[in-house]
């Protein structure tokens, strides 16, 4: 199943793609707030609501208001030798806020404050059942489905200090989406991709990832409660700008196109922020 949040209206809707259509999950305002309902995969998939076309869809990212971000890096082999670092023991972790999300077709803001802007293709899990200090052995029940990110990321910030954080929450920056794909239909392993105007700079397995997400869920649920709606980032794959010789940012008016096998495909184009 594969579920979407549509801009419709002035308002936003939680839908489920059914053959080209969208059908309206009546009572939830996105897929998000979908989550919540302990019942979620049973109403979205009996959904039989108003109905929109898929194609020109208005899409807004698929969790818009996540109560939780967090991202890992370092998290593929290749990206990991890239940057000239040794194998973690332990997840990389650290945190966006929403603000930072925009929709998988949506324009990314170049920020006048950094021209060090990069790409960073992720493979994103989205949480659909709450636990606390959940075991590996069970975590993948907890994980509702797997989207698309790209963790933009300015370079100049983000290595002003050590800590990350500052380079990785800039408003209106992140797409994510198009849509949630539930665990049925969905295993980690397929081709992700970067594409920077018609040139791939990205490209791996994600079955490349040193901690994969049913890992990851039980690492962070060991400190905090995971929600449904909470969003895990679990890192990106070799082919970033910044470790390119000479390095290479997004430019205004180029294209970010970032793909997964079987989760589908995010279009954002850069342009300068008003």
């Amino acid at each position: 199943m594969r579920l979407l949040t549509l801009r419709a209206h002035g308002t936003t809707h939680a839908v489920r793609e059914d053959n080209g259509a969208l059908i309206e999950i009546e009572g939830f305002a996105d897929v998000g707030a979908l989550l919540q309902h302990p019942g979620w995969k049973g109403l979205a998939a009996a959904a039989s609501g108003p109905r929109h076309d898929l194609v020109g869809a208005d899409l807004a990212a698929v969790i818009p208001r996540p109560g939780k971000i967090v991202c890992v890096g370092l998290n593929y082999r290749t990206h990991i030798l890239e940057m000239g670092r040794d194998l973690p023991e332990y997840p990389t972790l650290f945190s966006k806020f929403a603000e930072t999300l925009i929709g998988p077709y949506d324009d990314i803001e170049l920020p006048p404050e950094d021209p060090a802007v990069d790409w960073e293709a992720e493979l994103a899990v989205v949480i659909g059942a709450p636990g606390r200090r959940i075991a590996a052995s069970v975590a993948a029940e907890h994980i509702a489905g797997y989207t698309i990110c790209n963790d933009i990321s300015m370079r100049t910030w983000q290595f002003r200090t050590n800590e990350w954080l500052q380079g990785k929450n800039w408003e209106r920056s992140t797409p994510l989406g198009p849509a949630l794909v539930t665990t049925d239909e969905f295993h980690p392993g397929g081709i992700i991709r970067s594409i920077v105007d018609g040139e791939t700079v990205q490209e791996a397995s994600t079955g490349d990832l040193v901690h994969d997400p049913a890992e990851l869920v039980s690492y962070i649920s060991t400190m905090v409660t995971l929600h449904p709606g909470d969003v895990i980032i679990t890192g990106t794959p070799g082919g970033v700008g910044h470790a390119r010789e000479p390095r290479r940012y997004l430019r205004e008016g180029e294209l970010l196109e970032t793909t997964i096998e079987g989760l589908g495909r995010l279009g954002n184009r850069a342009v300068a922020a008003r």
